[in-house]
């Protein structure tokens, strides 16, 4: 399925840095999000497609959090 989806459309894979200081960033209630988050941040992406709900109590303007499903329908 994620084949399938990744196929219609257009993405980017981002670097994740190895140093994280969590202080510097964004709150998330699942530690082990930290690193997808702080990668979206640094690069800078638009949007960020997940079906974890922990990213959608992260208080941000940019990237935009969505589900797969929100991404479909808008894009």
């Amino acid at each position: 399925m994620l084949d399938k989806f990744l196929s219609k459309v257009s993405f980017e894979l981002v670097y994740t840095p190895a140093d994280i200081d969590s202080a510097n960033y964004p709150e998330i209630r699942d530690k082990g999000d930290l690193p997808i988050l702080v990668s979206a941040l640094l690069s800078e992406v638009d949007v960020l497609i997940t079906g974890d709900k922990d990213f959608f109590e992260v208080k941000i303007d940019k990237p935009e959090i969505i589900t797969p499903r929100e991404y479909l329908e808008k894009y």
